[in-house]
């Protein structure tokens, strides 16, 4: 294990994580709270996306203006984001600001004001968010895909929720949902890049002293696999954008690792088989790419294509093709260590950033799992097998094992 790394878990459950990284001036700070659509109820969905917007219009001892100047005026930035299984806050500030940029997440977790009044100015901008998905349909087609492949289970609901459900919210259901997930046993905090972590967990003892014991909802149970679908929905659009997935395990499953390395020979950047073939040797698609998700209990697997509507049969059937080819044949020794190299390149580079390093040290409590050094990941990349990714492929990419989602003008 990496002496950089440090963990300390503090009464009630609440982890603080930090990783150091020597030479650095700054630092990236986060909150992590576990509650996503798998932790709404269907008419809430989208509930967990407008609370993280409503946390920056105010708190106890902040004004909207104060959040968004505070830490700008240092330099540094803040952000926030909503997935299916958490909501994060995050801050970058140069090192001599790490205790201002925890104070202020701490700020924004615990004591957000969550008035009515706000509440009205920013569900609009919401709907427009959901305006501007329904306007960029290669951004639809994959929250309308996880709708056809996960049916009712929350993986299929949109994270930003729906107009009328966002439409029906009101303060008391924010304040509700605030009180019910944003607990001590709930967060995780982490930081990377300049950090002492013995004075972080102190900082975060003492801003962090108010948070509600307990924990929040755990979360949705894990989907079943379902029967493969295939639909067709008209859109007045300039392409037909396709969509190709299946239900896979999930975050912790040692397989993950072929899975990705499979992804990525796949049509994980120009080499890959989807892009020579689709785009080089065809000429059908500007953009073409497999895709893999990963999530607490379950995950999936895919490959995206945007084309001319004349040309999404011979799009179709050439993913097909693909699929079959690579589920019945796996991959070739030569092809699995360009993949291997791809993916442990990738790997080092991204972890020059603090940014990275912290999201990868949260996922570490986020999917239960221990932290390993870019070492000791890059020894599980080298360790996979040829086998161990035929046997992903066939179970995985069979083209009938397949959801299929097309978007695009009726032709």
């Amino acid at each position: 294990m990496s002496e950089a790394f440090a963990r300390t878990e503090l009464d009630g459950g609440l982890l603080v994580l930090t990783e150091a990284m020597p030479g650095l001036r700054s630092a990236s700070i986060g909150v992590w709270v576990r509650a996503g659509s798998v932790t709404e109820a269907q008419e809430e969905m989208g509930v967990s996306h407008l609370l993280e917007h409503m946390v920056f219009k105010g708190t106890a001892r902040r004004s909207a203006k104060e959040i968004a100047l505070v830490l700008e005026r240092l330099g540094g930035a803040l952000d926030a984001y909503t997935t299916r299984e958490h909501t994060s806050y995050q801050a970058r500030v140069l090192d001599e600001h790490v205790d201002v940029a925890l104070d202020v997440l701490a700020d924004l977790v615990l004591a957000p004001t969550l008035r009515a009044e706000d509440l009205e100015l920013e569900r609009e901008v919401v709907l427009e968010e959901i305006a501007t998905v329904e306007d960029t349909p290669d951004d639809l087609v994959f929250d309308l895909h996880a709708e056809l492949l996960w049916g009712a289970h929350p993986y299929g609901y949109s994270i930003l929720g729906t107009r009328e459900s966002v439409s029906a919210m009101d303060a008391a259901m924010l304040r509700s949902v605030h009180a019910r997930e944003y607990r001590r046993g709930n967060l995780v905090i982490a930081a990377a890049g300049s950090v002492e972590h013995e004075r972080f967990v102190e900082r975060v003892a003492e801003l962090f002293a108010d948070a509600p014991d307990g924990l929040g909802s755990r979360g949705a149970p894990a989907p079943g696999n379902g029967t493969p679908r295939s639909d067709r929905l008209e859109r007045d659009s300039a392409q037909t954008h396709v969509v190709f997935g299946s239900p896979t395990f999930g975050h912790a499953d040692a397989r993950r690792y072929a899975l990705v390395l499979l992804s990525t020979a796949l049509g994980g950047g120009m080499s890959s088989r989807l892009f020579q073939r689709i785009r080089e040797e065809l000429g059908l698609a500007y953009a073409v790419y497999s895709f893999h998700t990963f999530y607490r209990h379950g995950g999936m697997v895919g490959v995206y294509a945007g084309t001319r509507p004349d040309g999404a049969d011979r799009t179709e059937a050439a993913i097909r093709e693909e699929l079959t080819r690579v589920a019945r044949e796996g991959l070739a020794v030569d092809e699995l260590e360009d993949a291997k190299g791809q993916t442990k390149g990738q790997l080092v580079l991204s972890l020059e950033s603090s940014g990275t390093r912290l999201h990868r040290l949260a996922g570490t409590a986020l999917y239960g799992e221990p932290f390993r050094s870019a070492e000791e990941v890059m020894r599980c990349v080298d360790a996979v097998t040829a086998e161990d990714v035929a046997a992903v492929a066939a179970q995985y990419l069979e083209p009938e094992r397949q959801t299929v989602l097309c978007l695009g003008p009726e032709l």
